[in-house]
């Protein structure tokens, strides 16, 4: 937290990670009212869960790296008024008993296309859906088929794994990434204390859980090594999630 002028209260902390050109919550309402091109304007919905990666970081790393990567991402277009951020959807389907604040399925779902929903009662009629939970691909699927249909939304769909950051604790390539990006954007190296499942640590997996999480092995980065390799890791993640934005544009605008 940053301090300001002597004697005033501290500056508190951000909503979030996020560019102040393009976050819808840092905008007035007269702001929105004359926002221009509507249909034209992609609005971006992040969905991070909390949960226990086995990575050593807290809970909220879903958020901590899409949110990054979208900011970084952000700042890469062009300054033309046609991509808004709302803050990430918080609570999402977490199914292994390291998952916090979870919601099953069917609210999951529905807390999407409620958001959803006002964003096209604002006037707005393209919708990304950037996830960064490994269970909730199937449910963004769904979403963005429904919403589709019942709303008229253009919807289109952007997982952290296809940015070469995935938190699956199985068939991800990347966790080593993810620990070494976290570690850079907290500023903090990774806990040692083993991942725990399961009584103190919360309630057994539900009946959708079939990959269990388990710590990460081997050294983690120092703190110096880190910021230097995130930098690059952001960077490149950033580079490429823009460049999808990109061709969501080109295909809007065949």
């Amino acid at each position: 937290m940053s301090e300001g002028p002597a004697g005033a209260n501290p500056t508190p902390p951000p909503l979030c990670a996020a560019d102040e050109a393009t976050f819808w919550p840092w905008f007035s309402s007269p702001d929105l009212a004359a926002w221009p091109a509507r249909e034209e304007t992609l609005v971006v919905i992040p969905i991070t869960g909390m949960a226990d990666w086995g990575l050593g970081h807290p809970l909220d790393a879903e958020e901590t790296v899409a949110m990054a990567v979208l900011r970084e991402a952000s700042r890469r277009r062009p300054p033309d008024g046609r991509l808004l951020v709302i803050p990430p959807l918080r609570f999402a389907f977490g199914p292994d008993a390291g998952c916090a604040f979870a919601i099953d399925p069917s609210l999951a779902h529905a807390l999407i296309a409620e958001v959803a929903g006002s964003v096209a009662a604002s006037g707005f009629r393209r919708v990304l859906l950037l996830n960064a939970s490994p269970w909730s691909e199937e449910i963004c699927a769904a979403a963005s088929r429904d919403l589709r249909l019942a709303r008229d939304l253009r919807v289109y769909r952007i997982h952290l794994a296809a940015l070469e950051l995935d938190f699956h604790p199985r068939r991800s390539p990347d966790r080593r990434r993810l620990q070494t990006l976290l570690t850079a954007l907290t500023g903090r190296e990774p806990d040692d204390a083993p991942v725990r499942r399961g009584g103190a640590a919360g309630p057994p997996p539900g009946p959708w859980s079939d990959e269990s999480v388990t710590p990460l092995a081997g050294p983690a980065s120092a703190l110096d090594a880190a910021q230097a390799e995130g930098a690059a890791i952001l960077e490149k993640a950033g580079a490429r999630l823009a460049g999808l934005i990109g061709e969501i544009d080109r295909h809007q605008a065949r």
